[in-house]
């Protein structure tokens, strides 16, 4: 993996600090394809496949787990990347899927990335504890996301900083849901797009579903959805249409470049000021 270093110098008067270096690493695109092409035909399967993806991805031991849930047969996959403190950055994605198809865009696609981020951002200390988390049964109702949030003590749940979760994403470039996303995590997700060049654009989903991030925002989390929906892809989902075909691998790695900039520089900006509060756009030079 390649390493890269990058200073952001934001204009004087923004909202974030000047002289922000971000690092990470970079997982080549052939591994994307390939943690990609292991999607497997059940829930069961996929909770497996992602546990070692996990392990092969490097965290291991006391640092990934699984969490039972009442009355689901797969547990939540749960791998932390301890930080400097106590305060978390979590980054989620349900592997569970609806039969009607293989559900390889809704939500293999987001899944399959978890291990890549958790890689990319291991490379160099972080400020924040990073948690990166593979819910069940999103589909039934959100029960692994809101089961994750149920068991934690409410201290813990106030120190969450933020949570970025990613749910069918490949059909087209990255976009984001604005409905309900923080306006702080979605302007640092405008500078990290601008700064890196990645693609971005805003389509608006929340009215026809609810997602993982929802579970965190009933909790007044700040949280942003990363997806990759528009009018004509929107259909592929609870469809017989929901295949590896769907999705075109040059966009959707485009959208784990973009992700794996955007949670390390996250880490950097977000004790800047409180991320509920809401921010005019800054200007990234």
């Amino acid at each position: 993996m390649a390493r890269l270093i990058l200073t952001i110098l934001a204009a004087a008067g923004a909202v974030f600090a000047a002289n922000i270096t971000v690092q990470y690493a970079t997982v080549p695109k052939d591994e994307i394809e390939r943690r990609l092409h292991s999607i497997e035909t059940s829930n069961i399967k996929r909770e497996q496949v992602l546990l070692k993806l996990f392990e092969t991805s490097g965290c291991t031991g006391e640092h990934l787990s699984e969490q039972v849930v009442k009355n689901v047969k797969a547990p939540n996959v749960i791998c932390t990347l301890p930080g400097e403190t106590d305060s978390s950055i979590i980054v989620g994605a349900h592997f569970d899927f609806v039969d009607r198809g293989r559900g390889a865009v809704d939500n293999w696609s987001g899944s399959a990335l978890l291990p890549s981020l958790y890689q990319s951002l291991d490379s160099v200390p972080r400020r924040h504890t990073m948690v990166f988390v593979g819910f069940t049964d999103e589909e039934k109702g959100l029960i692994g996301s809101k089961f994750y949030l149920h068991e934690m003590p409410p201290a813990a749940v106030a120190k969450i900083r933020a949570m970025v979760n990613m749910d069918s994403l490949g059909t087209s470039p990255t976009k984001v849901e604005i409905d309900r996303g923080d306006k702080f995590l979605l302007n640092a997700l405008g500078i990290a797009s601008q700064t890196f060049k990645l693609p971005l654009s805003v389509v608006n989903v929340h009215a026809v579903g609810r997602s993982d991030s929802d579970s965190f925002q009933d909790r007044h989390v700040p949280a942003l959805s990363i997806h990759s929906l528009t009018r004509d892809t929107f259909p592929i989902l609870h469809s017989p249409r929901d295949r590896m075909d769907a999705i075109h691998l040059d966009v959707y790695y485009d959208t784990y470049l973009l992700m794996r900039a955007y949670i390390a520089y996250l880490d950097q900006v977000l004790d800047s000021q409180d991320a509920s509060q809401e921010t005019a756009p800054a200007v990234v030079k």
